[in-house]
This record gives structure tokens, C-alpha cells and sequence, in this order.
């Protein structure tokens, strides 16, 4: 009942909320995505985005929708797969930075390594900076990390907000210098930090510096003082605290993929693992 195409477009609508960025990560033109997501409503009788002039968003009847588009999709791949008689192999170097390691990705791994047993995943954890370069030197496949919104590069898989976050206990002294909790540089969530207390001439001081995400939670839960974390993914036993007087806002940050030059036994298997990704971060818009 439901075209396969046309539920691709709908889901990449629905993952950016923009029609021109669907069309962008779809390759095709925004009237070909308009198109197709009349020609679906068409087919279920139901309009599945409200949108105007400034924003696009998905109805109660959209909603649902996605539940049921990732279904048929991913069963028709899975059959495809079956009767082709084709399956993935090679060697995938994934890169990935820890906090979505530790929230959000586990479960996306676990069910790609069960639809792609022949795949040989290895798996690099680092900060965002860094696994950029080493997907410029050749070294990662596919690198899911965090960018500036507004730059260009890369699959944006979803859209949050810096905030600060720390122990429920902390209320920050605004007449004395910030502590900071922080990965070392070039880490874009210190980066941005920095930059933002600098132009509000809030004084600051580090309180502590890990590489490690494990570290800087336990620094934060023990009250040592502040750090700057996505809004979306913020470890458990930390809040997040909100915006004020010696707290300025963080803005925003994009989650995005971004493609290395991978041979051709990676190629397949790093399309099927953003696939994968893009829509565990339609799950969790």
C-alpha cells in the first residue's frame, strides 16, 4: 500500500523537520520531496505534517506514521537481503564520541552486529575534534560526532542544545569564578564554554579535566562544579541548570555522520550503520 520511496522522504522529513535539508540529504529537488510526501498522505488519507512558512511539523497522524514507516523499510531490506542472497561483510572503523556511546548508541550497535554478523566492527571512542581527523587521515570509515550548527559537513542525524549540568546540590556563586568540569582541548563542548564566558566576562576556573566522560560525571556528581553537555544526553545522577545570572547560554549543536573515503569492502557496511543511526535519531528527536 505504501511506497517504499515515499516513505524514505517522509522519514528523512520528519528527521530534519525541513523540507530543503530532506532534499539535501536525499540528493533530489525540494518539489520531488513535496511530492512524495503529498503522494503518501494521498495513500493514507491523512495529512502527516502541518507546516507554514516557518516551521514543519508532524501531525498525530505523522506520528504514528513513523512507527510504521521504519517497520515496512526495515522489513523490506531485510527480505531483500534474504532473497538477494547478499550479505554484508568487510571491516568497518566507526568512530564515535563517548557520550553517545554511553546513552544513545549501544542498542544501535547491538542491532546491527545481529543483521550484520559478517561485518567486522571496530569501534574508536574519542572527542568529536579528533575523530574528524582521523576521518581525514584515512584512519575511520564512518565517524558519528558532534559540529557547529551551521557548518556543512556532514549527515545531520539530529539537532540539540548546550546546556550546563552538574549535581542538584551545586548553585553556582555568581560573584565568584565558574568551576569548570571539562575534556581537555580541542573538545567543541570546552570550546564553546570557553568562548561563551569569555564574551559574557564571566570569570572561571578548571576544576577538573578528564578525557574521560566517566570521570567528568563523577567529578560533577561529587559537586566538584559545572560542565557544558547536551541537553539530550545528560548521564544520570546530574540535572540540568538552567541558564542565569553567571551562567550564559551555550547554544546550539548538531549531531551529525560524516563518510571517510572507504574502501569498497567498508562501503556497505557504513551505509547500512548510518541507516541505522539515522534512525535511532528519529526515534529520539
Amino acid at each position: 500500500m505504501f511506497d517504499p520511496a515515499q516513505l524514505r522522504t517522509f522519514l528523512a522529513v520528519a528527521q530534519t523537520l525541513s523540507f530543503t535539508q530532506a532534499a539535501g540529504r536525499l540528493g533530489v529537488r525540494q518539489s520531488t520531496v513535496s511530492q512524495q510526501v503529498r503522494r503518501l498522505e494521498a495513500a493514507a488519507g491523512r495529512q502527516l505534517f502541518t507546516r507554514d512558512t516557518h516551521s514543519v511539523r508532524l501531525t498525530e497522524d505523522g506520528e504514528a506514521m513513523l512507527g510504521f514507516a521504519r517497520t515496512i523499510l526495515e522489513a523490506n531490506e531485510r527480505a531483500a537481503h534474504w532473497f538477494a542472497g547478499t550479505r554484508l561483510r568487510g571491516r568497518l572503523r566507526f568512530g564515535a564520541s563517548e557520550d553517545f556511546v554511553l546513552t544513545r548508541l549501544p542498542e544501535v550497535l547491538e542491532g546491527f552486529r545481529r543483521e550484520h554478523p559478517e561485518v567486522d566492527l571496530e569501534l574508536t571512542v574519542d572527542l568529536s575534534e579528533t575523530l574528524h581527523r582521523r576521518l581525514a587521515a584515512g584512519r575511520l570509515d564512518l565517524v558519528l560526532a558532534k559540529r557547529r550548527p551551521g557548518e556543512p559537513h556532514g549527515r545531520l542525524v539530529w539537532r540539540d542544545r548546550l546546556v550546563w549540568i552538574g549535581s542538584e546540590r551545586v548553585r553556582p556563586d555568581p560573584h565568584r569564578p565558574l568551576p569548570l568540569i571539562s575534556f581537555p582541548s580541542p573538545a567543541l563542548t570546552r570550546a564553546r564554554a570557553l568562548e561563551v564566558l569569555e564574551r559574557s566576562g564571566r570569570s572561571w576556573r578548571v576544576v577538573c579535566t578528564s578525557g574521560s566522560l566517566s570521570g567528568l560525571v563523577a567529578a560533577a556528581r561529587a559537586g566538584l562544579g559545572v560542565m557544558a553537555h547536551t541537553l539530550g544526553m545528560i548521564p544520570p545522577g546530574l540535572v540540568h541548570l538552567p541558564s542565569g545570572p553567571g551562567l550564559p547560554e551555550l547554544g546550539g549543536v548538531d549531531v551529525v555522520l560524516l563518510h571517510g573515503a572507504a574502501p569498497d569492502s567498508a562501503a556497505g557496511p557504513a551505509e547500512a550503520l548510518a541507516q541505522a543511526v539515522l534512525a535511532a535519531g528519529d526515534r529520539l528527536r
